[in-house]
């Protein structure tokens, strides 16, 4: 289902573009995160477990630059990540401001659980399309998500 807005030809094709976009994004995000959600995590737990996964520990700001999450939003996942006892912080000696946050051993056990079989979803997926659209794929989203940076 298209618009319903009214207007020029080139308002018309953006929007009915941006629509199908935003839908197909939201059905294949939920399909994907349900064993997330399984797993008791929200999107953004799940990110920060996922970058200190594979990229070892973290400053908080290079984490919400990660998962495009803001600082006050970070701080309150890392928050909710270390009740669980999957993430531990250390403020650093010379300046306490700077805290680096560490996978701890259950966060480690859970992510490497998880990864797995998110993986395979997302495999299963995108595996309706060819090799050859996930590449264009990839290069109009990178367009997209570069744009304001041009």
């Amino acid at each position: 289902m298209g618009t319903a807005y009214r207007g020029n030809e080139e308002e018309i094709r953006a929007l009915d573009c941006f629509i199908k976009l935003m839908r197909a994004a939201e059905s294949v995000a939920d399909r994907i995160n349900r064993h997330i959600g399984a797993a008791g995590l929200t999107m953004s737990q799940f990110g920060v477990l996922e970058a200190l996964f594979h990229r070892g520990p973290l400053c908080q700001k290079d984490l919400a630059t990660k998962i495009l999450k803001s600082s006050g939003n970070i701080t309150l996942v890392i928050d909710n990540l270390e009740k669980r006892g999957l993430v531990r912080r250390e403020r650093g000696i010379a300046d306490r401001r700077y805290i680096t946050v560490f996978l701890a051993e259950e966060g480690h056990a859970l992510i490497a659980d998880i990864f797995p079989r998110h993986v395979s979803v997302i495999t299963g997926e995108l595996g309706i399309i060819t090799p050859e659209e996930q590449r264009e794929l990839e290069r109009i989203c990178r367009i997209l998500g570069l744009k304001e940076r041009l």
